[in-house]
């Protein structure tokens, strides 16, 4: 049964109507005080609750109703319906124990989504975590390791995927996140839909649009014909928005929008299009403290991640680091036509004791490396050593220059605008001399990572 909460007899009934056609029970209450009492006694599956009940739209009433319903039935899932002018007040009700929240005037096919995601994961009871029944049921083939952190978060995988519920994958670079999301799209319903993926980093804000919701011909110079966004090609399937904390605020907004309403328009357009999606994303970046300083836009946060999963670094499962060699190595076999590849245990052994900072990637790299440069099919130690940076090498600024595979080249460069603005005091010209870019290449920069310089100077 679901329990609606509303004082509007219209939405009542055109909320009841459409849940009893999905097969659900209604009961519709008028007033915080009737939720409360029949609640007292009955105990439905989830709770649809307005933020307002009097002439005043400030959304406490909803708030303090909330906490009283939690007080009752703290299992209870509510979601909350609110107009865009109090969607700060429902980020407020996530934070008290909301599951959601929707925007008035709703999106049927949106909410139905979202009753449906937040009931499959209210029915869904966790197991003991173990490899061979994970692999039984589901498709983990890409995801390599038996450390219990990982099994752990591989459960929760199988369990949400089926559900359409948005999934935040959190770890540093190079540690997988992306082969967690194509879990997720692969262990989904929408498995034979299409896995699209955006590195948001990318992406400079004057090309968001374009890109992610497509533009029609005209829309700016150089649209000489329509182009379909990222959105529209994942239609019925599943997005994936890489390094979303790299996302300035004027796209979070757009982000925001169409995450909310599952609408967008093209550039250049004034037609709105609906798009069905299921969103993951992932970031290297704590939101939580962007959200704190203002960077990160906290009612987008609590719109992504109902599911989060935090990865762990490969050091934190070295156990599972022959694993992975020996999956990379297999691999490589086939791919430089070497059948007899193999690292022997003394290697393995002593490859479990590295830092590895730059995680699975930086592993893949050693080990493809120290494949293509040993003459013998035997991999031992000495292999291995020769292609790590030699002990020593980080004296003299050296020491600052990240590990190989520790981050992207894209990554490197916005850390080393970043230094230039600091060490510069902003002015632009002395930064772009430093970088050894015109001041033109250092602005599309700027722009390309979202970067606002206050009280810049020209010299």
């Amino acid at each position: 049964m679901i329990l609606l909460i509303d004082d509007d007899h219209a939405i009542q009934t055109s909320l009841s109507l459409l849940f009893q056609q999905e097969g659900f029970k209604v009961h519709a209450a008028s007033s915080p005080r009737e939720a409360l009492a029949f609640l007292e006694k009955n105990s439905p599956r989830l709770a649809i609750l307005d933020m307002n009940f009097s002439i005043e739209t400030v959304g406490t009433e909803g708030l303090d109703t909330l906490r009283r319903i939690k007080a009752i039935q703290p299992q209870l899932p509510v979601i909350l319906l609110t107009g865009w002018g109090s969607i700060e007040l429902a980020v407020e009700g996530m934070k008290i124990g909301a599951a959601d929240f929707m925007t008035k005037p709703w999106q049927n096919e949106a909410l139905l989504q979202a009753v449906r995601t937040i009931l499959n994961l209210a029915q869904s009871k966790p197991q003991s975590p173990n490899r061979k029944r994970l692999d039984e049921q589901f498709h983990f083939e890409n995801i390599v390791g038996e450390d219990p952190h990982l099994l752990e978060l591989l459960e929760s995988i199988g369990r949400v995927a089926p559900t359409d519920a948005p999934v935040l994958i959190t770890g540093e670079s190079g540690a997988g996140k992306e082969l967690i999301a194509e879990a997720v799209h692969l262990n989904s319903k929408r498995s034979k839909a299409p896995f699209v993926k955006v590195n948001l980093g990318g992406i400079s804000s004057s090309l968001f649009e374009s890109e992610l919701f497509g533009h029609v011909r005209g829309a700016f110079t150089d649209a000489k014909t329509d182009r379909i966004g990222r959105f529209e090609m994942a239609h019925k399937g599943s997005i994936f928005l890489d390094e979303i904390g790299d996302l300035d605020l004027a796209s979070q907004v757009k982000l925001l929008r169409v995450l909310q309403d599952r609408t967008f328009e093209p550039l250049g357009s004034s037609r709105s299009k609906t798009v069905d999606v299921r969103i993951v994303c992932a970031t290297n970046r704590n939101l939580e403290e962007m959200v704190a300083q203002g960077t990160f836009r906290e009612d987008l946060f609590y719109r992504i991640n109902l599911i989060t999963v935090k990865l762990p670094a490969l050091r934190e499962r070295p156990g599972d680091i022959p694993a992975l060699v020996n999956f990379f190595v297999n691999n490589l076999k086939t791919l430089y036509n070497r059948p007899n590849l193999y690292v022997n245990k003394e290697a393995q052994q002593w490859l479990k004791n590295l830092t590895l900072p730059g995680n699975i990637r930086q592993l893949k790299n050693l080990v493809e490396r120290s494949v293509l440069l040993s003459t013998s099919d035997e991999l031992g130690v000495t292999d291995f050593q020769k292609n790590l940076p030699p002990a020593g090498s980080g004296q003299k600024g050296s020491a600052k220059f990240p590990e190989v595979g520790s981050m992207t080249l894209e990554e490197m460069e916005l850390e080393m605008i970043k230094r230039a603005l600091a060490f510069h005091q902003n002015k632009l010209s002395k930064v772009a001399r430093s970088l050894g870019i015109t001041r033109f290449a250092l602005y599309r920069r700027l722009e390309k990572y979202g970067i606002v310089v206050e009280g810049a100077e020209e010299d």
